[in-house]
């Protein structure tokens, strides 16, 4: 049976074509019950309703309770039928509304319906939008009225659609909907059997700067196809889509308050794995946890302290320069500074002290290149020389006008990474989780330290990839389709389980390299 399943109370409520046999009754359904090795499927509950302790209701009930992902939840079924809690839902929806001009001003009320976000008409496809990604009901009626004064239009209410309700002049828009919800044209086709993953991957085309361009998420998709794992292109928009996918993969640089998070966090509480999950985002993202973490398991990195506002004088004399100065949330070199002096730290410091309340000083420690290291689940899939930029002090080099430098990138092959990078840099990535991580290291002649672990790392064909090939992608794709296997093996699935948890803490017997910030620890607070 297709990996994704149309459930109607009666087979005549369907009238449209089904060529893969998708459609089943209800009744089947729920008598089909769970087999031992029963593999969640995408649920699309298409009922004639949803009341409480109804056919529809329990469609969608037993589906959850077996693990499949069901449209809609019963979290949305229960949530549409509280009036007082649809309410602000439905005066934000309402702002979607444009002025209808195409309608007569004699009409003071009218029902628009929507098939999974679509509605067939220009002037309501925004409010067709919002309507699914804010109840997630795969058919909907919204109905619509004037304001006083006649001047643009309000929700006065929203309610599930029977299917049989559907006019045959709405076919189109109906199958439409159906096929971009399904991602695939719901035709007469030959029959073919469903691929073993469906994975997101989700990138933004308008990325100055993404962790992997177009070229290279092209090309996992075209190894993924080998592999029978279909992988598709998303982007902010889809948020309401990423449940029919298995798993997520995200490639964009990430960030706490940002849709990136949402994504992750979504993804880890439908129990779908996830790269970047959550607790590695919020890890890696901040530079001020990422110092205390190494601390703490001695991994010897730079000597490092925070600086607040009323702590900044007393660095006042104590500081061997440079020094190098870090908002803990910047990423690509951005919110990183060198100050050559105290009048420079100063200045420096107050400034970014406007944004953060806290602030990192840490001995700068030249190299003409940095380690990278990337680890996946534990183990070293890519290593890589990040070259500084040409006469700068750090790998990009940003201008005032927005654009930047980046040094030259060069693969090397694993085995022929010395061991003292290797293991704390596997030390390093296994103290976040078993995410994928990108290490950065500097090796010197007092031994190797860690600059920071980064949860999303750049992955690009003929950069990182260089010594490895084509099987690092496989590798990575191998490693999602272990976690989604993984997760259709477990009775009940998992909700929140983005791969096996973090292993225990290890701790580094190198201490930390001496250098001349020393006396940092003695006047810091």
């Amino acid at each position: 049976m297709s990996s994704q399943v149309i459930i109607v109370e009666k087979r005549s409520d369907f009238r449209w074509p089904d060529p893969d046999k998708r459609v089943m009754t209800a009744q089947d359904f729920i008598a089909e019950g769970k087999g031992p090795f029963h593999r969640p499927r995408r649920i699309v509950n298409l009922c004639r309703g949803y009341d409480y302790l109804s056919i529809g209701y329990y469609v969608s009930l037993l589906a959850e309770a077996r693990g499949d992902r069901v449209t809609p939840s019963v979290e949305t079924i229960t949530g549409m039928q509280q009036k007082s809690a649809c309410a602000p839902k439905l005066a934000s929806l309402g702002r979607a509304l444009g002025p209808l001009g195409a309608v007569p001003r004699s009409v003071d009320a009218m029902s628009v319906q929507v098939y999974f976000g679509q509605a067939g008409d220009a002037e309501l496809a925004e409010l067709a939008t919002r309507g699914f990604e804010t109840f997630r009901c795969p058919l909907l009626a919204i109905d619509l009225e004037r304001l006083d004064g006649g001047e643009g239009w309000k929700v006065a209410n929203l309610r599930p659609l029977d299917p049989r309700d559907i006019d045959v002049s709405r076919d189109a828009v109906f199958l439409d909907g159906l096929g971009r919800f399904s991602r695939r044209p719901w035709r007469a086709t030959p029959a073919a059997s469903g691929p073993r993953m469906d994975l997101a991957i989700l990138h933004d085309p308008a990325d100055p700067m993404p962790p992997s361009n177009l070229q290279t998420l092209q090309a996992i998709g075209r190894i993924g196809q080998g592999m029978d794992i279909a992988v598709e292109l998303i982007e902010k928009k889809d948020f309401s889509r990423l449940t029919q996918f298995d798993a997520l993969f995200i490639r964009e640089t990430t960030a706490i308050a940002h849709h990136t998070f949402r994504f992750a966090r979504k993804a880890a509480n439908e129990g779908m794995p996830v790269i970047d999950d959550p607790d590695s985002i919020l890890r890696c993202t901040n530079k001020a946890f990422l110092s205390e973490i190494l601390l703490g398991n001695q991994v010897a990195t730079p000597k490092t302290l925070f600086v607040t506002r009323r702590t900044l004088a007393r660095f006042e004399g104590g500081l061997a320069y440079p020094v190098v100065l870090k908002v803990p949330d910047g990423a690509f070199s951005l919110g990183v500074k060198k100050a050559e002096s105290w009048a420079e730290f100063e200045h420096m410091a107050r400034m970014m002290l406007k944004h953060s309340e806290i602030i990192l000083v840490q001995e700068f420690i030249y190299t003409p290149f940095d380690w990278r290291i990337g680890v996946l689940a534990g183990e070293v899939i890519f290593a890589a020389k990040y070259h500084m930029s040409e006469g700068h002090w750090q790998i990009i080099q940003h201008d005032g006008a927005g654009g930047h430098v980046e040094g030259r990138t060069q693969a090397v092959a694993v085995e022929e990474v010395p061991a003292e990078v290797i293991g704390p840099a596997v030390r390093a990535a296994r103290l976040i989780g078993n995410g994928l991580y990108g290490v950065d290291l500097k090796q010197t002649r007092s031994g190797v330290v860690v600059i920071e672990i980064n949860d999303n790392p750049n992955i690009d064909i003929g950069l990182e990839d260089a010594a490895v090939g084509e099987a690092l992608y496989r590798t990575l794709l191998a490693h999602f389709q272990a976690l989604v296997d993984a997760r259709h093996r477990a009775l009940p699935a998992r909700p929140g389980m983005t791969g096996p948890s973090p292993g225990p803490k290890l701790v580094s017997s190198r201490p930390a390299a001496p250098g001349p910030l020393a006396p940092l620890r003695e006047t810091g607070s």
